[in-house]
């Protein structure tokens, strides 16, 4: 059955569009610059001028029945869609392209299986504190609750993994709902937001504009820190002798990677990041410890199991940094600066709790430390551990390719600001322990849900935010990679200029690892050596392919594909038998990391 045509206005509606005569009356050249030339008759047409009047400039998202009212809308603006070969992948490339852009991303679907199938991709965002606006179309409103086609309650399985989410049931205010839901992604903590658009809304006439982009008027976090809670902080900073700075990513959703340097150089104190903050503090500067956690580096580990006062910055405590909470830097006092109080005290206990934001927070705390910690030995002491516990690996003539050295190639062959992507696994341990950041985002990854498949779908959507001049690399698994390849189809036909470097073990590296470590070596289900040839499925979506299975092929390899004009994917043949370290074993203490699988 046809779907009825949207409904019109009266020509008396037409907000003095026309004359009486009924011709159009002319503009002034002041006017035509001014009047947008689509003026809003519809709810669709007010969601896509409320997201032109937010400033989007991207939005991702597959086509379907119930979100084709915005859909039609959006053919007249100058938003640019990115049409995504699943649902998925769009919601992953609008999570990269907003935590690029520090703005929230914009993806599209439409209702049923295509909302369902954005629960992932918000689920991530969620975990990682990343903006989003979702906009999923719904049956029209009348069919609620009556299992017509393509009908589920979005509004009930997204409840739990957004920030909020809205039901539109008004034409004439649809347009202000999403504009709210944008600010609302982005403001103090962001987040996912979604908006649920019943297609009898979309269709419906307005003529109403709506206004910019705010958030409600109850939404106000609290961005300036007390001054007793920086006065009783900045008094534990002055008496320690071994403060350490713990950055995670809230350091770099606040845009406080320049305040956050400042105050660890002012008072020499050494850093350790978490996996999101990678990048908000340079890893090869003096100071940086790199980031701690399972995979985290020795002497990162060991800083935080030895520091008496450790300055925790827009981190959540979660059980992959902490391991045991119980012998989380046991000796220390904790300072803990966040904007969301509810992560005050809920993993790890506060003693020195300081609400706000990141950046505000730490010139405040700049401004309040009256006289410097003594920390020259216990710098000495991290330096120490540097060198006892290098982030070393060997490349033995007779083992196959080993993934570290591919990663290193591909640092030396990219410029300080290129922006690496990864799926989830042992490659994502890889990049993030051999890949030197000096800069905050520029390593984008799921860490909180740690999704496979996110690497190539962020790839594109941080193509397209980032600067013309920026390298895009996506390190990822061959498990990863063959779970949404399909995106591989839509760098192509956006002509994307990112390189895909697969390292590939023929398995699910991290789970045959620890199948080996805790499972007597039972691979069940984690053997993936019947994956396709990704090189020559590369050439058939139209895309440049290398296979590398040598050590003397890799340097030519990276520099053709990274100087390729276009998507490209190197097929890196790897050692299977390499694991990750060092290791904490799951709930263990950090400072009894593991070197390797005989001393787990």
């Amino acid at each position: 059955m046809s779907e009825p045509a949207p409904p019109t206005r009266d020509d008396d509606e037409a907000d003095g569009a026309t004359d009486a005569t009924g011709e159009s009356e002319p503009e002034s050249e002041s006017e035509s610059e001014s009047t947008d030339p689509t003026p809003v008759t519809t709810g669709a047409s007010s969601v896509i001028r409320a997201l032109e009047n937010a400033g989007v400039e991207a939005a991702f998202g597959v086509q379907g029945g119930a979100i084709m009212p915005i859909y039609d809308a959006l053919y007249d603006s100058d938003i640019r869609h990115v049409t995504m070969a699943h649902e998925q992948g769009a919601a992953h490339a609008a999570d990269a392209f907003g935590v690029v852009r520090n703005e929230p991303g914009v993806c599209l679907a439409t209702s049923g299986p295509g909302a369902t199938n954005l629960v992932t991709g918000i689920a991530d965002a969620n975990m990682d504190s990343d903006g989003v606006l979702a906009l999923t179309g719904q049956v029209p409103s009348g069919m609620v609750g009556s299992d017509a086609f393509q009908e589920t309650d979005t509004i009930g399985v997204t409840t739990p993994i957004t920030k909020h989410n809205y039901f539109a049931d008004d034409a004439d205010a649809v347009g202000d709902t999403v504009g709210e839901a944008f600010a609302l992604a982005g403001e103090g903590r962001p987040g996912p937001t979604l908006v649920d658009l019943p297609k009898d809304v979309t269709q419906g006439g307005t003529d109403r504009e709506p206004g910019p982009a705010e958030t409600p008027k109850t939404t106000t976090p609290k961005t300036v820190p007390d001054d007793d809670a920086v006065a009783a902080a900045a008094r534990a900073i002055e008496d320690a002798e071994r403060p350490l700075m713990l950055l995670g990513g809230g350091v770099i959703k606040a845009d406080a990677a320049e305040e956050a340097r400042a105050f660890a150089r002012e008072f020499g104190i050494p850093v350790v990041t978490t996996m999101p903050g990678i990048g908000s503090f340079p890893e090869d500067d003096e100071l940086c410890l790199s980031w701690a956690g399972m995979h985290g580096t020795g002497y990162a580990n060991m800083a935080v199991t030895h520091t008496d006062v450790l300055v925790a910055v827009g981190t959540r405590f979660d059980d992959r940094l902490t391991g045991g909470i119980d012998t989380f830097a046991p000796e220390a006092e904790v300072v803990h600066i966040d904007i969301d109080p509810a992560e005050i005290s809920k993993n790890v206990h506060a003693d020195y709790p300081v609400i706000g934001d990141a950046g505000n927070a730490l010139d405040a705390l700049s401004s309040e430390i009256a006289a410097d910690p003594d920390t020259e030995e216990w710098r000495e002491q991290c330096l120490t551990w540097k060198d006892e516990y290098p982030m070393d690996y060997a490349t033995p003539e007779d083992e196959p390719l080993k993934p570290q050295f591919v990663v290193e190639c591909l640092d030396e062959a990219t410029s300080d600001r290129a922006i690496v992507t990864s799926g989830v696994g042992q490659h994502q341990m890889w990049a993030a322990q051999y890949w030197t950041f000096t800069e905050p985002r520029t390593w984008v990854s799921s860490h909180g849900l740690g999704t496979m498949g996110y690497g190539l779908p962020s790839a594109i959507g941080a193509r397209l935010a980032a600067e013309d001049d920026q390298e895009v690399v996506c390190v990822d698994g061959d498990g990863s990679f063959l779970m949404t390849i399909q995106e591989l189809s839509v760098a192509v036909r956006e002509e994307l200029d990112i390189t895909v470097a697969v390292l590939n073990n023929e398995y699910i590296g991290m789970v045959r690892q620890w199948q080996d470590a805790f499972f007597e070596g039972r691979h069940m289900a984690a053997e993936y050596n019947w994956c396709p040839e990704f090189d020559k499925l590369a050439e058939a979506f139209g895309a440049r392919g290398w296979r590398v299975d040598d050590y003397d092929e890799v340097a030519d390899a990276v520099e053709e594909a990274i100087d390729y004009d276009g998507p490209s994917v190197i097929d890196f043949h790897i050692d299977p038998r390499e694991n990750v370290y060092p290791m904490v074993a799951s709930g263990g203490a950090n400072g009894k990391f593991a070197l390797s699988e005989d001393q787990l």
